[in-house]
């Protein structure tokens, strides 16, 4: 659903505090004119005009966002959550391998109707390996894997995908997490027209709180999102790029930048459109001696209106910038 004469006709809207908190006014006083905010001005106008999705962005399914989703707070510990972001799973359940029948992805805008894969082929996606050994650690309770069958030494490390995903030691203790259920349902999740409950397969997972769903959704009906189309000139001085978005509520927006390690002044800036959000910040760059680390900022803004379904373009390279996993 595209916003009619909302922001139309609106002058070029830049948010400059670390947070601009719910109904004030980021509009910047033209006056008051930055070199760095200017040069973002510049090119988030080029990022926005070279915008040019193909007609499958307002009609196909397009995520935005990983496809391991989770359905609540989980409650983590500490080895849960570095499981789950390594995606070391191991099942004590037989998984159906026949696909289901078709799905129907509900947007804002309508709905879709897709083939989806079972729930198998779900768990292959969602396993990203078995975790590596710890010292006088076992991977996994020992016990049955199916009814009826034994596993009397707990599970072992399989050949392929489910080997070791790392040979070096974690600084949690290397256990995976436990799938004890399934079943197809639905997963909220963001996409190019707007956050959409598309078919998901919903693993109750030991020791977590929420499901964790995996995407059911046949890899033929999911588009990729759209070569960017940045701006043959080079980053101007002081405006540096966004990494991802990590949220999105409502009309508060939160992104990350990518800045140096001793960057000072860490200012987010953004271009507000009808169709399109452009985001990026300003930088002071160090002048004296530093490393080269890359360091991560989160910042956030209050847009003039929800995002919607409106894409949130990367400033530097005008990328469509993707959901945070969790």
């Amino acid at each position: 659903m595209r916003r009619t004469a909302a922001l139309l006709g609106l002058p070029l809207l830049m948010i400059v505090a670390g947070c601009a908190s719910a109904g004030s006014d980021p509009t910047v006083d033209p006056a008051d004119s930055d070199p760095r905010r200017d040069a973002f001005a510049q090119r988030a106008t080029e990022v926005a005009g070279a915008w040019r999705p193909a007609p499958t962005w307002a009609t196909g399914y397009v995520p935005m966002q990983d496809a391991t989703v989770l359905l609540g707070d989980p409650g983590f510990t500490e080895e849960t959550k570095t499981a789950f972001l390594s995606g070391w799973y191991r099942d004590q359940i037989d998984l159906p391998a026949a696909k289901p029948a078709d799905g129907t992805i509900r947007f804002p805008d309508g709905t879709l109707t897709v083939p989806l894969v079972s729930a198998a082929d779900a768990y292959g996606q969602l396993d990203q390996g078995d975790p590596p050994p710890c010292d006088g650690r076992p991977k996994g309770p020992a016990g049955p894997k199916f009814p009826g069958g034994a596993r009397p030494g707990g599970p072992t490390i399989e050949p392929g995908p489910d080997g070791p995903v790392s040979s070096s030691a974690p600084q949690t203790a290397c256990v995976p997490l436990t799938v004890t259920a399934v079943k197809l349902g639905t997963a909220p999740v963001r996409t190019s027209r707007g956050e959409a409950q598309v078919p998901a397969w919903l693993f109750t997972v030991e020791g977590l709180a929420a499901p964790v769903a995996r995407v059911a959704v046949a890899p033929q009906a999911v588009t990729a999102p759209p070569e960017p189309a940045a701006p043959a000139q080079p980053a101007p001085e002081g405006v540096v790029g966004a990494q991802d978005v990590q949220s999105v509520d409502g009309a508060e927006l939160t992104w990350r930048l990518g800045v140096g390690s001793c960057d000072t002044a860490i200012t987010p800036l953004v271009q507000e459109r009808d169709d399109v959000v452009v985001v990026g910040g300003s930088v002071i760059p160090s002048t004296g001696v530093c490393n080269a680390m890359l360091k991560i900022e989160p910042v956030t803004a209050t847009l003039k209106a929800p995002l919607g379904d409106r894409p949130v373009l990367d400033v530097l390279t005008g990328a469509p910038l993707r959901l945070a996993a969790s």
